[in-house]
This record gives structure tokens, sequence and C-alpha cells, in this order.
């Protein structure tokens, strides 16, 4: 089911929304994961089950939910005055906060529970707004489009989060950042 994340923005909507997120990330702070319960989320929010099921189904949709809204970049992402610079820094906090124990557990939780991929299209969609800024910075610079720039950094950075057994070391999103603009991807 997909969660009705769009419906009346400020309406009861959006409120039950924001206590059901605000209640399932109280819960995650105190409460293992397998003692997590949709019942016990819904207590703590005001609502019923029943509306927690209704509007996301299970238990896997609305930790999927949560996370991808702990995606949401909150400041614009830093500036350095060059855009290598300004990637590269982009680069670096997208490795670290995806990286982080926290990050991890947020990347599989979005994963796990979003068959529509609704939420993983959310995650997605914060990194290219992220990139679009920084590329709006500099409309004189010759730059690659967004969309290169997710497959040739972003990508590889969550790949070896998710697949590799260490975590990519501090500099590796900058060093994709470096081959992406210095010209070393082949491009096709």
């Amino acid at each position: 089911m997909t969660p009705l994340t769009g419906s009346r923005p400020g309406g009861r909507s959006a409120r039950i929304q924001q206590a059901v997120h605000e209640a399932t990330k109280e819960l995650l702070l105190t409460t293992s994961r397998d003692d997590l319960s949709v019942p016990m989320i819904a207590t703590l929010a005001g609502v019923n089950p029943t509306t927690v099921y209704r509007r996301w189904g299970d238990l896997a949709a609305l930790l999927s939910d949560v996370a991808a809204d702990r995606f949401r970049e909150t400041e614009p992402p830093v500036e350095t005055g060059s855009l290598a610079g300004d990637l590269s820094l982009w680069a670096e906090h997208f490795l670290e906060e995806m990286g982080s124990g926290p990050g991890r557990s947020y990347v599989a939780d979005v994963l796990a529970g979003d068959s529509s991929g609704e939420n993983t299209g959310i995650c997605a969609k914060y990194a290219m707004d992220a990139i679009t800024q920084i590329l709006a910075r500099f409309p004189n610079e010759t730059a690659p489009p967004v969309s290169e720039i997710i497959d040739h950094v972003a990508a590889p950075i969550l790949y070896r989060i998710l697949f590799t057994k260490e975590r990519p070391a501090s500099g590796y999103g900058d060093r994709l950042v470096a081959r992406l603009l210095g010209g070393g991807i082949r491009r096709f």
C-alpha cells in the first residue's frame, strides 16, 4: 500500500502523518526493532492502529516512509566557492550520512517497505535536488548532468555501503567527484 503522503497538507492527514512519524522515531530510540509494533506506535501517536494500517499497510511500509523522510535535506548544500568543492563536500557528507549506523538502517528500511518504489524515488529526488542546487550556483561552468553525478558519485557510494563489508573511507566521495569532473569517467 502506498502512503498517502500528499493529501491535504496541513490538514488532519498531515497531522496524523506527523504524529505517527514522531512516535515511530521516538520508539526507534528506545525499543528494539523486533519489539516495535503498529499498535505500539499508534498508541504513542494517539491514533487508532487501523488508521496506521489503512494509511501505510504494514510496519515495513511505515518504517520505509519514516526513513525516506529522514533523507530530506533541511539545509542547502554547503558552498565552497567551486563546483568541484561543493560536489566533493556534498559527496563526503552523503557518504558520512548514508554510511553511519543509522544511515544504513534508514536505507534498509526504505528498501524493505517500499514495494511501489515511491519512497526510493523520494530519496533519489532529495539527492538530485541537492545536486541541482549546487549546479545552479555555477551556471557558466561545464558540468555533467545531474543523472551522471548520481550514476558516478551517489550510486557507487550506496553500492559500497550496502554490498561491501567495509564502509568506504573518508575521501572516497571526493575521489569519485574528481574522476567525474576530471574526465576519468568514460562516457558512452
